[in-house]
């Protein structure tokens, strides 16, 4: 039987290439299978061009893969040439490079593209600042930077390791929407000074993309550079899972027969940065009744241990029924319950408690807060963050469209409405004739939601005064 795992980015992935018998294929099948692996794919090589033949195969950790790889070693007639772990591979010497929109074959190219050429832009820019939109790569140049200190669900493990991310958000950037993204990782705790460095290294960006900072550090360095900077900033980790979360929300009211208003009631498990920002983009949206809970229960802002102004800030403006107690007494009746929290922390008989044709968003990562399978025995409408089960609720829906948007009109800021009108873009995206309780979200591979989202987030950042307007 063979074996079940995570999604390949959560699993480990390696190819083998060995020489053997003309059966070989099959015993190094049956060989992986055995120690309790999962063959993806096999091919044999063409003998007489002395090829070898690849197994891809998959395994629950890096020692289970290699446990495989010494088994596979160990059969008589098979000799392994090479085996690599796939993700390495995908990231060996770095996932970016840069690449030049100019020439220089001669002497006349060279005084063009740098001295003595080069001084007439940089004159004009000098004279006139907003030409630097014109003239240099800014106008297409977002920062995406972090301190690597809350990366992924690895938590602290500092900016250099953080790297691999943000090359990866680069390039969602650039191959999905076109935009020039840069990986920059700080070595800064100190919001005050992580600010400071970011502000002085802004000038050729025009937006910066906020990932993996902590919080409450990350509400900090992002109030402060909002109010410092006049080019968009974003935490994508608060604002963009907000986005997609309530895009998906917006067609989940849709399929149950429900509506998207004061009378839904809505409990956010795990209220940190992204908690904090789903609860607000909805209550922006005009859903009032959100009830946070966490490892201690409900959030109000007198319970004894609200440990930050953020903290108690989000307990005054929630739960308008002023519900106390464990998160069982904020789940009985209600209609949505979405996860930011930890894996397996969503019992059955929670979900059973909550309103007829219940919503479950769990999302946290690589295990949700409830198995979806078990979810469904009682809500209507079911969605996780990973790429395995339907209704995948994935930031890359959001970010690379709203840059996009963004950049093409100059937009100083992100407001709510451009928020609001990215999430509406991306609802948009599933034909109401195919939406149901496994569609409520287009796939995050969905080439239309870029331009999409593009469109709307220039037209709201016009509308509401965040970008400047041409001249009739």
């Amino acid at each position: 039987m063979t074996a079940s795992f995570p999604p390949p980015s959560v699993s480990h992935t390696h190819e083998v290439r060995l020489t053997g018998a003309t059966d070989g294929l099959e015993t190094v099948r049956a060989c992986v299978t055995d120690h309790g692996g999962a063959v993806v794919d096999a091919l044999a090589g063409d003998p007489t061009a002395a090829d070898t033949d690849l197994v891809t195969f998959r395994a629950g950790s890096i020692e289970h893969a290699e446990a495989i790889v010494d088994a596979i070693r160990g059969l008589p007639d098979i000799t392994v040439v090479d085996h690599v772990d796939v993700v390495l591979a995908r990231h060996d010497g770095g996932k970016l490079r840069i690449s030049s929109t100019s020439t220089v074959h001669d002497l006349t190219d060279l005084a063009l593209v740098y001295t003595p050429g080069v001084a007439r832009p940089c004159m004009d820019i000098f004279e006139e600042p907003a030409k630097a939109y014109d003239l240099t790569i800014k106008r297409n140049a977002v920062a995406v930077i972090s301190d690597g200190s809350a990366v992924l669900g690895l938590g602290d493990i500092g900016p250099l390791a953080a790297m691999p991310v943000m090359e990866g958000k680069a390039i969602l950037m650039r191959d999905f929407a076109g935009v020039d993204a840069y990986p920059i990782c700080l070595d800064e705790r100190d919001p005050d000074r992580l600010v400071d460095m970011i502000v002085a290294m802004s000038t050729g960006f025009a937006g910066i993309n906020l990932e993996d900072i902590s919080a409450p550090r990350c509400f900090e360095v992002e109030g402060k550079l909002r109010q410092r900077l006049d080019i968009p900033v974003f935490h994508d980790d608060q604002h963009g899972t907000a986005v997609v979360v309530l895009a998906a929300l917006i067609n989940a009211v849709e399929v149950v027969g429900k509506t998207l208003g004061p009378d839904l009631k809505v409990v956010v498990q795990g209220i940190g940065a992204a908690g904090i920002a789903v609860a607000n983009l909805l209550m922006a949206a005009g859903v009032s009744d959100v009830v946070g809970v966490d490892r201690d229960g409900i959030v109000t802002a007198r319970r004894k241990d609200a440990r930050d102004p953020i903290f108690r800030r989000f307990g005054k403006q929630t739960n308008p029924r002023d519900l106390r107690g464990d998160k069982s007494v904020a789940l009985d009746g209600a209609d949505v319950f979405i996860g930011l929290s930890a894996g397996n922390t969503l019992s059955v008989d929670d979900v059973a408690s909550m309103a007829d044709d219940a919503i479950v968003f769990a999302m946290a990562n690589p295990t949700p807060e409830i198995d979806p399978a078990v979810a469904r025995q009682h809500a209507a409408v079911v969605a996780t963050g990973r790429s395995d089960f339907p209704n995948q609720i994935n930031n890359v829906l959001c970010f690379p469209g709203l840059f996009r948007g963004l950049l093409d009109v100059r937009a100083s800021a992100v407001t709510d409405e451009v928020k609001l009108a990215a999430s509406r873009a991306i609802a948009g995206i599933v034909d109401p004739a195919e939406r149901g309780p496994d569609m409520i979200i287009p796939s995050p591979l969905n080439r239309r939601v870029v331009p999409v989202v593009a469109a709307a987030v220039a037209d709201a950042a016009t509308r509401s005064g965040v970008a400047p307007v041409e001249d009739a």
